[in-house]
């Protein structure tokens, strides 16, 4: 005897819209080698603030005045955006991004420093870097494709999601 009303493929209902876009993530990209996900997702993301870093930022007069054209770049932005998008997602998650984002900045200040001092070009290594990072990652993924996420959900969207991987491993709540 057959029931009526009865939903065989039900969609999941989610309270938050990070937990969709981890629902998704998780379908489509979740046999995956999440270590693979997370080396080239980290190249990728690095070498784009790098190369967002680098482009010059205009010199105005009153942050000359205050010393404070310095600290000030389009870098500064690119990171501002990312997290208040991300802290709009999941709070404690962007916590560990912009965690994550401190210790690349870090590094970029280091590869400025060696370019200062006749080393090879920011641009050039970040660019060489993007390149790997996102045919990596373009490669890894497409092998265990099979849901509705995109290539582009990945990569903007894949930062806390491997974060909550981790923070789940930990039985943290996010």
């Amino acid at each position: 005897m057959k029931k009526k009303g009865t939903a065989i493929n039900k969609k999941p209902e989610f309270s938050r819209p990070v937990e969709r876009y981890f629902y998704d993530l998780d379908k489509t990209y979740g046999e995956g080698n999440y270590t693979l996900y997370a080396i080239f997702l980290f190249l990728s993301f690095f070498a784009i603030m790098g190369l967002i870093w680098m482009i010059p930022f205009p010199q105005l007069d009153f942050l000359v005045k205050m010393n404070a054209h310095t600290f000030l770049n389009w870098g500064s932005f690119f990171i501002a955006i990312v997290i208040y998008c991300y802290l709009k997602l999941a709070p404690t998650l962007s916590y560990a991004v912009l965690f994550t984002i401190g210790i690349m900045s870090y590094f970029i200040v280091q590869l400025e420093y060696i370019e200062r001092d006749g080393g090879p070009s920011v641009v050039l290594v970040c660019s060489i870097l993007a390149i790997i990072g996102l045919a990596g990652l373009f490669f890894a993924s497409n092998n265990t494709k099979k849901g509705e996420a995109s290539f582009l959900n990945l990569l903007t969207i894949g930062p806390i999601w491997l974060w909550s991987k981790v923070f789940d491993r930990l039985k943290w709540k996010y």
